[in-house]
């Protein structure tokens, strides 16, 4: 059952524009998930009440909030692309640019 899902949530990732992305930030709901992380595998864990990996992630700083900083830049850059899942409530984002900037 837990392959079904990650399967499930592996096909629901998809490329999204920030300004898609917005109101979900503005009510608490977006996760930015690090690069280093599979965004299917964070799902899964959030799905399954993976609290020990989740706490972990969230311990090593793999998985925040957006900061006010980040959340500006993007309010300037509405085609911003992120990789996104949702997973109810949340909507996980990770950043398609590269650190190069």
């Amino acid at each position: 059952m837990t392959q079904d899902l990650r399967h499930e949530l592996e096909e629901m990732v998809a490329p999204a524009d920030w300004a898609w992305i917005s109101p979900h930030a503005n009510r608490g709901a977006v996760v930015v998930v690090d690069k280093s992380l599979d965004l299917a595998e964070v799902g899964l864990a959030i799905a399954t009440d993976n609290v020990p990996m989740v706490d972990r992630w969230i311990a090593e700083a793999l998985l925040t909030k957006p900061s006010p900083f980040q959340l500006e830049i993007w309010d300037q850059t509405a085609k911003k692309q992120f990789q996104s899942l949702i997973v109810q409530p949340f909507v996980l984002v990770q950043d398609c640019t590269t650190d190069e900037n």
